[in-house]
């Protein structure tokens, strides 16, 4: 590909664990238009919660007899190798790392260029001003496409950073240089954070870190000490809440307590997240395994 070319991407799952991948698009811009772009359905092997498919509409009988992530990822591996990979948030690249987990498979050795990283150092009016939300920012720069199909939301996260380059006068390599987070072929693993303790759990977050400008919180049964994850989270750049508010971006849940919410009552925090979210707020719920990898742990 040539210096001003890019892929972006964008991956829906059928419940709150990131691997379970049930769609990805991949749009590629070539001198700064849309070239290709492709969907491919996924089967997750996994269950559907109704909350997932509430907001992206796939269900189980969409995905039946679809390819399963194991097949999928040797042939988007190709594609995307040596890429500038354009997404919106951290979780699509969390979840390709935790599908390639799931399956043992290469991880991707590319660079991932997050254009809510971009958005919060290009446009800080949006703070006040709806937040960095792919939905919000799409309507300020009347980008017209259908959120929570994968494929238009890659396009619309391709199209707001052609937006920062244009207002910005900065050029694709440069945002590379200023928010690139470089991947690796080798499979990642989790890691665990030095059992030591902290005694606050609310804190500001790094300004450097690349999860600046996310507003997290904490629910359920972690492996690790609330304090410890607080302290992972400040550093990658979140504010740390010690509750669920409107300004809440990321929830992260206990990895136990993410699967037995299938059928099961789910904490205070995950409620209300659930209830914003209906009602059009931009908040991820993620698994502890999940969280890890987004704050590169």
């Amino acid at each position: 590909m040539g210096v001003s070319d890019f892929i972006a991407l964008d991956v829906e799952t059928a419940n709150a664990d990131s691997a379970s991948i049930c769609s990805i698009g991949l749009v590629h811009f070539r001198q700064n238009e849309v070239f290709k772009s492709l969907t491919i359905l996924i089967d997750p092997q996994d269950y559907f919660d109704p909350m997932n498919v509430s907001i992206h509409g796939i269900r189980p009988e969409d995905v039946a007899g679809k390819p399963t992530m194991e097949k999928v990822l040797p042939v988007i591996s190709s594609v995307l190798e040596d890429t500038a990979i354009v997404h919106h948030s951290a979780f699509d690249r969390a979840a390709l790392a935790r599908a390639a987990q799931k399956y043992g498979a290469r991880g991707l050795p590319c660079v991932w260029v997050d254009t809510l990283q971009v958005a919060r150092r290009s446009w800080e009016h949006f703070r006040e001003d709806g937040g960095y939300g792919l939905a919000n920012l799409a309507r300020a720069f009347s980008i017209d496409f259908r959120h929570h199909d994968a494929s238009e939301d890659a396009r619309a996260a391709g199209l707001l950073l052609l937006q920062a380059i244009k207002d910005g006068g900065k050029t694709l390599q440069n945002w590379v240089d200023e928010v690139g987070f470089k991947s690796t072929a080798e499979t990642p693993t989790p890691k665990r954070i030095n059992p030591i303790r902290y005694e606050r759990i609310a804190r500001d977050g790094n300004p450097d870190g690349p999860l600046w400008g996310e507003t997290i919180a904490f629910t359920g049964a972690l492996q690790i000490t609330r304090s410890e994850a607080a302290l992972a989270a400040a550093e990658a750049g979140c504010t740390v809440a010690d509750s669920v508010t409107k300004k809440t971006t990321i929830l992260v849940v206990g990895d136990q307590d993410l699967r037995l919410t299938k059928g099961q009552q789910k904490s205070s925090k995950h409620r209300k997240c659930e209830t914003l979210i209906a009602a059009g707020a931009a908040i991820r719920i993620v698994g502890e395994s999940d969280f890890m990898l987004m704050v590169g742990r």
